[in-house]
């Protein structure tokens, strides 16, 4: 290898050091590599997984919202629920979460969005949230959570049905803005409307 091209990979090497540093220093890794993620969710490829047996919802926990004022999971009870767990030092989650506002702004008023922020340090979230323009209902544990979520990674997404069952579980990154999730979606609520007295 002659000197000159000894520097040139050296200057290489230098310069990607010093990107991957600032990034690492300035807490932007996350976000960089969710972007990455993000491009490889646009495929489509990585789809949500049904649960295959009869699980049902456990509405025994409590939350905050953003703005503070605790609750009960049990006021989803009923409607058909995205429930998200999520945080900001999750490049996977930071690369979802784009796709989930979309889903939101199309099935926000039919379906009830729990997006609960694991970040210990809440005002990063809310910060986070407003720096993206995310509309989506952001929410705090406040207490444990039942055994029925394994949270032992993120993001981590169930889709409740109106009558309390399990439909979707899916551990790690997918696609929910698709025409396919949605009509899942759509056939949930109509078979709660078709279970309805006449």
């Amino acid at each position: 290898m002659s000197k000159k091209s000894y520097r040139r990979e050296l200057t290489e090497w230098l310069i990607i050091v010093v990107v991957g540093l600032t990034l690492y220093f300035t807490g932007l890794h996350t976000e960089a590599i969710g972007l990455v993620q993000r491009g490889l969710l646009a495929t489509g490829i990585i789809q949500p997984d049904k649960v295959e047996d009869t699980r049902y919802a456990d509405y025994n926990f409590y939350l905050t919202n953003i703005s503070g004022r605790r609750l009960s999971f049990e006021e989803f009870k009923g409607q058909t629920i995205f429930l998200n767990f999520w945080a900001t030092w999750c490049p996977p989650c930071i690369a979802e979460m784009p796709d989930i506002e979309d889903l939101y702004q199309k099935k926000g008023q039919e379906v009830a969005f729990v997006m609960i922020s694991l970040d210990e340090n809440r005002d990063k979230a809310r910060a986070f949230v407003d720096r993206k323009g995310y509309d989506l209902p952001i929410y705090f544990l406040e207490s444990g959570l039942p055994n029925t979520y394994d949270t032992h990674s993120i993001p981590t997404t169930y889709v409740i049905s109106p009558s309390g069952k399990l439909v979707v579980e899916n551990h790690g990154m997918a696609k929910y803005d698709s025409e396919s999730f949605r009509l899942l979606l759509d056939q949930l609520n109509q078979s709660a409307i078709n279970s309805l007295p006449n």
